[in-house]
């Protein structure tokens, strides 16, 4: 009987867990745990730079570590929960329940946990935990995204296996005494591809939503929005093409000429953004947005590896500060209240969050420049971004740890009131 007692109250803790609200839907979770770790992250990136307290001691050393974060803690973070809530939806299979939402939020925090006490744990437990919950992602969606008949969004997979190699990839040159930044590199190519992949589908909805609209209240001639396929595959294209260039020939000319290569590809991509006044809207202007900071980055790394004039971490602050930055801060916000059973926002903080993003980004990229105030601009930059996550953890926590208001359940879009009585 002395046995059983402690098994049965563990039980009762894991049951009263999962019942919370929080882990209604994978993204409930994982997207708290991404805005946390963005502000808390640059947080303590800022005292680092500013005082010189210790970050925690990796193999690469602290910039290794703040690169490692931001794109394989931040960025991935984020990439899981809009899969694991979106790949569903998208294939028509059922939701992932709250035992996945748990699992898949343990193993990002064991890998955060793994990778900060990789100084004294040593390499190996960092990368044998990256690498399983990197790995953890293609496999738990591959066979939902292959079985779809139709098979329209398989990029999904090709991205998370990549993403996943990137990872496998950044810690293999840790165990080996290697310098890993090249992968962590590789890795913000991979994450352009995903937003470009995500992004389709989400502007379809965001932009067309805003066109309705424009057609009901003044224009009923207003185009329809479509995502080109051609446009998006050049652009994925061309990202990839650069990505793999830069890395086997990271300061080449012919890494510059890709670089602008891809610049272009997602300024042709654009052009089916052009739609009229609906694009002005807070929320299809804050997607436009992320295509344009995308551009300007890879048009910075171009030009710093063709001239030499400046570093190419410009470019890379505009890719990750702006485009991932502001590309993971809409999707919180939009997916966050629909699948949460609530309204999209419509109140001057997600629009205001969004702005404090693309000063972020300027600030940090503009750092790079030779004659700047790049001490002021970098605190600038960390500042404005501590503070755009901040406002969405202040507004977004309740919904993201709170019951549906729509007496929906799950995984569902919010149910607007005449389809609740219906």
């Amino acid at each position: 009987m002395l046995s059983v007692a402690p098994a049965t109250r563990g039980d009762g803790a894991i049951a009263r867990t999962l019942a919370h609200p929080l882990f209604m839907c994978s993204f409930r979770p994982l997207f708290l745990a991404t805005a946390a770790y963005a502000a808390l992250g640059l947080a303590l990136w800022m005292v680092f730079l500013a005082s010189g307290l210790v970050v925690p001691s990796v193999p690469g050393g602290p910039v290794a570590w703040h690169a490692h974060e931001l794109v394989f803690g931040f960025g991935l973070a984020a990439v899981a929960g809009f899969v694991a809530t979106a790949v569903p939806e998208f294939t028509g299979t059922p939701a992932f329940g709250s035992r996945t939402a748990l699992a898949l939020t343990l193993g990002w925090l064991a890998a955060r946990m793994a990778f900060w006490a990789s100084g004294w744990l040593g390499a190996w437990p960092a990368a044998l935990v990256n690498v399983v919950f990197a790995a953890t992602l293609p496999t738990l969606l591959g066979g939902r995204l292959l079985r779809d008949p139709e098979r329209r969004h398989t990029g999904f997979l090709w991205g998370l296996v990549a993403i996943a190699a990137t990872v496998a990839g950044y810690h293999l040159d840790a165990l080996r005494g290697l310098d890993p930044m090249r992968w962590a590199h590789a890795g913000i190519g991979v994450m352009m591809t995903l937003i470009v992949v995500a992004m389709s589908r989400v502007s379809m909805r965001i932009v067309n939503d805003a066109l309705d609209a424009r057609r009901a209240s003044a224009d009923p001639d207003a185009p329809e929005y479509r995502a080109r396929p051609p446009r998006r595959n050049l652009a994925i294209f061309a990202i990839a093409l650069h990505t793999t260039v830069e890395f086997f020939a990271p300061h080449s000319p012919i890494a510059g000429w890709t670089a602008l290569a891809a610049a272009a590809a997602v300024l042709n991509l654009l052009n089916d953004w052009h739609v009229g006044r609906a694009l002005f809207g807070r929320l299809p202007m804050m997607l436009y947005l992320v295509y344009w900071l995308m551009s300007l980055g890879y048009t910075a790394v171009g030009l710093a590896a063709m001239t030499g004039a400046f570093a190419a971490s410009a470019g890379r602050h505009l890719l990750t500060v702006g485009a991932m930055g502001l590309s993971i801060y809409a999707v919180l916000c939009i997916a966050g209240r629909i699948h949460g059973g609530r309204p999209l926002d419509h109140r001057p903080w997600v629009p205001g969050g969004a702005a404090l993003l693309v000063i972020a980004a300027v600030a940090r990229a503009s750092a790079g420049f030779p004659g700047m105030p790049s001490t002021v601009l970098m605190f600038v930059g960390g500042a404005t971004w501590v503070a755009a996550y901040g406002l969405y953890l202040a507004y977004m926590a309740p919904v993201l740890t709170g019951q549906r208001s729509d007496g929906g359940s799950g995984c569902e879009e919010w149910i607007a009131p005449a389809d609740a009585g219906e």
